[in-house]
């Protein structure tokens, strides 16, 4: 099953039956950019579980390829997906950890199993971790579509003074 593209607000997945809305966050308790900003205005979950994991009040680690899952409604959880490594570029890289994106991804497709889930996401990674879109779109289509999950990936519609970068596949 392919990658869907929509034009949409992911943080309102479309459809019927459990979702997931996936997403990256960082590896150093940073939470204030980017996607974030539209799941916190939405709900304040997230954002707690992700700082609480971050102090060590969870026993799951708080590294590269972990993921969280944060339940906001009824047959609704926020990923919290941990695949970028600080806040920056350092030496010509990308905060974006492939690898670690692939270990979250394949927690997220269990977890999607098991509820019977379809996963939704804006296009991650490839804003502020600085990704490349077919690089991590293979990632997903290998991790989660080839399990036969479905797929949704939100672009916002164009709004007068935004530059849309991501760009349509």
């Amino acid at each position: 099953m392919p990658i869907q593209y929509r034009t949409g607000d992911a943080t309102r997945p479309e459809g019927d039956g459990p979702k997931i809305i996936a997403h990256i966050c960082n590896d150093v308790g940073a939470w204030g950019k980017g996607f974030v900003l539209a799941l916190s205005k939405r709900w304040k979950t997230p954002e707690e579980q992700y700082r609480a994991w971050h102090a060590g009040q969870f026993a799951a680690p708080f590294q590269l390829g972990e993921a969280q899952f944060v339940k906001v409604e009824e047959n609704l959880w926020v990923a919290n997906m941990i695949a970028q490594h600080g806040l920056r570029w350092s030496k010509g890289r990308p905060p974006i950890r492939y690898e670690a994106l692939r270990q979250a991804l394949r927690r997220v497709a269990e977890f999607a199993q098991q509820k019977q889930a379809s996963i939704h996401m804006p296009r991650i990674g490839a804003g502020l971790a600085g990704g490349d879109w077919s690089i991590i779109s293979r990632i997903i289509e290998e991790e989660l579509c080839r399990h036969g999950l479905e797929v949704v990936v939100y672009d916002l519609p164009p709004k007068a003074g935004r530059k849309n970068t991501a760009g349509r596949p």
